[in-house]
C-alpha cells in the first residue's frame, strides 16, 4: 500500500505570511505547503521561494500556475531557481486558468477554453524539454522552440530533480482529453465532473479508478503521485482517519487540507494540529 503524505494549501496572502506558515507546517510534521496563484497576485514562486529559505524537508508546491499567463521557458526558469534553492523539493502543479478569478480586468489574455488547454499542453511538452536541456525543436502553434540554433553553453543548468521537475495537472474524471494530459505528467490534482458538466465530488473509488487507468496507459516511469484534496481538520477525529484510510487504500498519494478562505492566522491554529495521520 503506498503511502499517504499530508500537505497545506494556504492562503493568498503575502510571501512573508508564506514563509511563516511554511515554517510552521514543517515544525507541525506536515509534507508538503502549497500555493495557488492568480492573474494579479504575490508571485506563490516567489513565495515559494521565502518558504524554502526556512525550511529544511517540506515538498514545496503550486496548485497552479496557469499556464497561458506565462511563457513556458519564464516557467522553467523560475522553477529551476526555486528547484535548486530548495535542493530539489518544488513539485509544479499547472493548469489553463481559472478565468472567474480576476481575468475579466485583463481582455488581453487568452480567455478561450479551447485555446487555453492547447496552451497547457504546449507548455508541458516545452518544459519536458527545457528541464532535460535536449537541443531539441519544437513546432508549437503558440510557444514554437528553435532549440537547434541556440549553443548549449548558453543553457542553464540540470535541476536538482531528474530527469524533470515533477509536473502535476489538474484531471477532469472521467474526461478523455483531460486524461490524456495527465498521462504526460507526473501527478494527478483530482478533478470530477457529472454527466452535465457540473463539479462533482471525488471519492475514493474515483481514484482508484485513476489509478488503475494510469497504470494501464502511463508510458512514463517517473512516480506518479495522486492528489486529493478538502477540509479534514473540521471532522471530528474518528470521521478523520476513517477518511484518509480510504483515501490511502484507493491509491492517494498525497492529501492537500485546503485553506483557501482562511486568514493567516486562522490557517496557522490549523496547521499547528498537524496532519491527519492515523
Amino acid at each position: 500500500m503506498n503511502d499517504l503524505k499530508f500537505g497545506v494549501a494556504i492562503p493568498y496572502g503575502s510571501a512573508r505570511e508564506a514563509a511563516w506558515l511554511g515554517k510552521l507546517a514543517e515544525d507541525a510534521g506536515w509534507d508538503g505547503v502549497f500555493l495557488g496563484d492568480a492573474i494579479w497576485c504575490e508571485d506563490p514562486l516567489i513565495s515559494l521561494a521565502a518558504v524554502a529559505m526556512l525550511t529544511d524537508r517540506i515538498r514545496l508546491g503550486s496548485m497552479i500556475i496557469p499556464a497561458p499567463l506565462r511563457r513556458p521557458w519564464e516557467i522553467a526558469s523560475q522553477a529551476l531557481a526555486l528547484d535548486r534553492l530548495s535542493g530539489g523539493r518544488l513539485s509544479l502543479g499547472l493548469g489553463a486558468g481559472a478565468v472567474w478569478m480576476g481575468w475579466q480586468g485583463f481582455p488581453g489574455e487568452v480567455q478561450d477554453a479551447k485555446t487555453r488547454a492547447e496552451m497547457l499542453d504546449e507548455t508541458i511538452d516545452v518544459l519536458d524539454i527545457l528541464f532535460s536541456r535536449r537541443q531539441q525543436d519544437y513546432p508549437g502553434k503558440h510557444f514554437p522552440l528553435k532549440l537547434t540554433d541556440l549553443d548549449p553553453q548558453h543553457y542553464p543548468p540540470a535541476p536538482v530533480q531528474q530527469p524533470r521537475i515533477p509536473l502535476w495537472v489538474p484531471g477532469l474524471w472521467p474526461r478523455e482529453k483531460s486524461m490524456a494530459r495527465v498521462l504526460k505528467a507526473d501527478g494527478i490534482l483530482m478533478e470530477k465532473l457529472n454527466s452535465d458538466g457540473t463539479p462533482a465530488e471525488v471519492s475514493p473509488a474515483d481514484v482508484s479508478a485513476v489509478r488503475d487507468y494510469v497504470a494501464a496507459r502511463r508510458v512514463l516511469t517517473t512516480p506518479f503521485d495522486i492528489v486529493v484534496s478538502g477540509q479534514a481538520l473540521v471532522l471530528d477525529p474518528a470521521t478523520r482517519l476513517e477518511q484518509m484510510a480510504a483515501w490511502r487504500a484507493a491509491g492517494a498519494t498525497w492529501w492537500v487540507e485546503a485553506m483557501w478562505g482562511l486568514n493567516a492566522q486562522q490557517a496557522g491554529e490549523r496547521i499547528r494540529q498537524g496532519p491527519p495521520r492515523a
